[in-house]
Formats: C-alpha cells, sequence, structure tokens
C-alpha cells in the first residue's frame, strides 16, 4: 500500500514499523507545512497519524479503508522539528476495528491523539 501512497511520499513520511495492528510512521515538518501562524497544519498532524492508521488497520489481505477519525490537538509544533505517530490496533470483530494513535515530538511530548475506525472492504490487496 505504502509503495503506492504518493501523498505521503510527497510529505517526506518514513515508515519506522509496520506490524499487523501496530505502525510507527514519521515525518519532518518543513516550512510548506505550517500554517500562518508559523506553526504545524494541524491537517499535516492528522495526514501522519491517518497513514499510521492505514498501516496498522490494513493487516490482511482485505483492503480496509476509514470509516471515521477524531483527533485532539494537545502541542503545537514548528519547522524543523520530526513528529512521530504510533498506531495501535484497540478492538478488531469482523469488518470494523477501532485504533488509536499518539502522535509525538521528537521529545516524546504528545502532540495529538487520534482515533480511527476501519472497516474492511470486500476487495483484496
Amino acid at each position: 500500500m505504502m509503495q503506492r501512497d504518493l501523498a505521503s511520499a510527497m510529505l517526506g513520511m518514513v515508515v519506522e514499523r509496520d506490524d499487523p495492528g501496530h505502525a510507527v510512521v514519521s515525518m519532518r515538518v518543513r516550512e510548506d507545512m505550517t500554517n500562518g501562524f508559523a506553526i504545524t497544519h494541524g491537517g499535516l498532524v492528522f495526514t501522519l497519524a491517518d497513514t499510521a492508521f492505514a498501516i496498522a488497520c490494513n493487516e490482511d489481505h482485505r483492503v480496509t479503508v476509514a470509516a471515521g477519525a477524531d483527533i485532539t490537538f494537545l502541542k503545537s509544533t514548528v519547522a524543523g522539528q520530526t513528529l512521530t505517530a504510533t498506531a495501535v490496533r484497540r478492538a478488531r470483530s469482523g469488518r470494523t476495528g477501532l485504533y488509536d494513535v499518539t502522535v509525538v515530538d521528537e521529545q516524546g511530548d504528545a502532540v495529538a491523539e487520534f482515533r480511527g475506525r476501519s472497516i474492511s472492504t470486500n476487495r483484496t490487496i
């Protein structure tokens, strides 16, 4: 999946870990990833978390997509910092799953908490 993910590649995301139900993805924040207040754009923090979520929930031959997600922003970051998103499966039953993703900065401080809900399709990878 990640070999064809052009958006994550464009943002410079690096997959650090890819295990069933668990993923770690990092991204260095560039100047062009900041908003009008010179802090990391929230949509890009969400995108990082969403990518880790996507890797964690695509753990078998079925294509699994997001059914919904929420994020809480806890700390702002700036260009030059590296963010790391760690996704963990909380529950999986039938076609649905629940995953939590924590995004931290290079100090290990929580930047955001993301909860994703997945649904497996009938398509295969």
